[in-house]
């Protein structure tokens, strides 16, 4: 999967778990490390947490990828995982603010968050199918 796909895809499961102001830098020009950087807001800790388990679940179900690393999770302020060519990073509102990342990469292009083309307007998980089938 090219990075591209793979940061839009980042956007769309984290998106099902209400993941706030999603925002993708194109760093490619900008850095040897990786090509995007996907950053996105959680409101508490058990949120964060929610939004990291989704993408990394998603992403090993749908298409057996795995992150090289995560890293953050037993504090749940600030989760990075790393995907290679995509670090998608899930931080809640005050270190968001405080570590400003937006601006640390300010000569990094922003791409508009988008769903990949055949995923469709809503993704289906499997916890949202049972909870539909037991209403």
């Amino acid at each position: 999967m090219d990075s591209k796909r793979l940061v839009q895809y980042c956007y769309a499961y984290a998106n099902n778990r209400k993941g706030e102001s999603p925002t993708i830098l194109d760093v490619r020009k900008l850095s040897s490390v990786t090509d995007f950087f996907f950053i996105v807001t959680g409101t508490s800790a058990p949120h964060i947490r929610a939004i990291s388990d989704e993408v990394v679940d998603q992403f090993k179900k749908d298409h057996d990828v795995r992150p090289r690393s995560i890293d953050g999770r037993l504090t749940a302020t600030w989760v990075a995982i790393d995907y290679n060519d995509v670090i998608v990073h899930i931080l809640t509102r005050d270190m968001r603010d405080r570590y400003d990342l937006e601006s640390l990469w300010g000569d990094a292009p922003r791409l508009k968050p988008r769903r990949p083309r055949g995923l469709g307007k809503h993704t289906a998980t499997l916890v949202s199918v049972r909870w539909w089938i037991r209403e």
